[in-house]
């Protein structure tokens, strides 16, 4: 599928997604969402809400119960585990909590290390845009136990972004971090969704995180209770203090 007729699909479609684990337990049940192209959203709630298996299915890490997920057009039911390996190597970005960054390589080799073992070179003009809005032009050549957290976890915003994704799935990236360094690293991705038109589904119990993103999806019990525009941190943490209430 060529970018242009990939950029008319949404990014992200899961419709009527469920996944019942052994033992009957429903992690998720009946989850329909939709994320736009060039956009920032939130999915939020209590722990043990679904938002990790949501994210599982949606990035194909686990296979859906029932119901069908689409990346960028692109069915992911029904794919072999070395197709869907492929499509999240070509068409996905992930950030997560922890770092996982390897010590022995630079920040740049980090950065790149995903593009090389795929067989594909970076675009050095993208990579350069990527590092001079994550401020991480004069690092390149540190290693990851000479930078801060928050540095850290900007190199991982960039090693997600660096193979052009159609989507980046950002699991808790702040959760480590002190708050002013949690500021920046949703800042930075506040700017690549407005800047750049990247796209990014954050997933999040903090409200404050959340509300930084256009749209927040709440979850309770493994459903979709409310979908929230233009979210306010005081509107979520009020929403998710009684979630089956509203």
């Amino acid at each position: 599928m060529n970018a242009t007729a990939r950029d008319r699909d949404p990014a992200v479609a899961l419709t009527g997604v469920g996944r019942v684990y052994a033992g009957g337990v429903r992690a998720l049940d009946d989850v329909s969402l939709t994320v736009a192209p060039g956009t920032f959203v939130a999915v939020t709630g209590p722990p043990g809400s679904g938002k990790s298996t949501l994210m599982h299915c949606a990035a194909g890490l686990d296979t859906p119960t029932s119901g069908t997920v689409r990346i960028g057009g692109r069915e992911l039911c029904g794919l072999g585990e070395s197709e869907r390996s492929e499509l999240r190597r070509e068409r996905l970005g992930f950030v997560f909590r922890d770092h996982s960054l390897i010590g022995s390589l630079t920040v740049e080799e980090n950065i790149t290390l995903p593009l090389r073992l795929s067989g594909r070179g970076p675009d050095p003009g993208w990579l350069a845009t990527l590092v001079e809005r994550a401020g991480l032009a004069d690092r390149l050549a540190a290693r990851p136990a000479a930078l801060t957290g928050c540095e850290q976890q900007r190199v991982c915003v960039v090693r997600a972004l660096a193979g052009h994704p159609v989507v980046v799935f950002a699991d808790e990236p702040t959760g480590a971090l002190d708050p002013a360094g949690a500021d920046r690293v949703l800042g930075l991705l506040r700017d690549l969704v407005d800047d750049l038109g990247q796209t990014v589904v954050l997933l999040t119990a903090d409200p404050v995180a959340a509300a930084r993103a256009d749209r927040a999806l709440v979850l309770a019990g493994g459903r979709i209770v409310a979908s929230v525009e233009s979210p306010s941190a005081s509107g979520l943490a009020a929403r998710l203090a009684a979630p089956a209430d509203r």
